[in-house]
């Protein structure tokens, strides 16, 4: 087993826990933090959890390590609040952690010998299972799939069961079939947005959209990452635009934005 934690760091995590138990004190707390609710939280989990990622992808450890704490706050205000309702407490969701890194590690903490990190892996997946009283069946993907369209963000879910299925087998001969798909679906979605209502019209994007993330895994590309660049060069044009303009953006007719587009292109490319 891995050596005690070190005392000042349980005493920062029990003044952390200190504070958010008098936050939600009844009569002497925020009224903000009494108001909230396991749901009324979950938007603020996805957007701490958001933040993280953004600052690992930065590689400031200062900001990490602030938002990494943004997390852990949610983490622990969500424990309060189960343990104000009698359903659990910080303790329990870091002994059954625990107790589940041990159970799926027996590798590490048993006499169980591995090959490799797929094995691993197989092992990890065969053990939850046993954990959740499924038979282990490493051919039925539907209920994995389920779960990535549950738990992952739309784009990052489609790369997955993408990947899971075409493992699987449920893949292309060539790439250029990839791309017969992608005209097939680029056809049906402009026939649906001429003909069909709006249902319809949204099924046949998403549609466009899982096939042009089948096209990114052919190529080896990160959709979401992607997304996020061209994102990220949008805004820092669309600042470089507000910059020079002497005028209020509606001010300008559409030829001379493209003109302004064009010219914080140039300067940002040059940059």
């Amino acid at each position: 087993m891995a050596p005690p934690t070190n005392p000042a760091t349980l005493d920062a995590l029990d003044q952390l826990v200190a504070v958010i138990a008098q936050l939600r004190h009844p009569e002497t707390g925020c009224p903000w933090d009494l108001k909230q609710t396991p749901q009324t939280l979950i938007p603020y989990v996805i957007e701490e959890a958001y933040e993280v990622v953004d600052a690992l992808r930065q590689e400031e450890p200062d900001a990490i390590a602030e938002e990494l704490g943004d997390l852990l706050l949610q983490v622990v205000l969500q424990a309060q609040i189960a343990q104000e309702a009698g359903s659990f407490d910080l303790r329990a969701i870091a002994q059954g952690i625990t107790e589940k890194l041990v159970r799926r590690h027996p590798h590490v903490f048993g006499d169980t010998t591995v090959a490799d990190a797929e094995e691993v892996n197989r092992n990890w997946e065969a053990i939850k299972a046993a954990e959740k009283g499924e038979a282990h069946n490493p051919d039925l993907l539907s209920p994995k799939l389920s779960k990535y369209n549950r738990t992952l963000p739309p784009l990052m879910a489609a790369m997955k069961i993408s990947q899971k299925a075409a493992k699987a087998g449920f893949e292309w001969d060539s790439v250029e079939g990839v791309w017969a798909k992608f005209e097939e679906e680029l056809q049906e979605f402009k026939t649906a947005l001429a003909e069909e209502p709006k249902e319809n019209q949204e099924g046949e994007l998403g549609d466009l959209l899982f096939t042009i993330v089948n096209i990114a895994r052919w190529h080896d590309l990160d959709p979401s990452a992607a997304l996020q660049g061209t994102n990220r060069r949008f805004i820092h044009r669309f600042e470089q635009v507000e910059t020079v303009a002497g005028r209020p953006l509606t001010d300008y007719s559409l030829e001379e934005l493209e003109a302004l587009w064009q010219q914080a292109k140039a300067k940002l490319k040059q940059n």
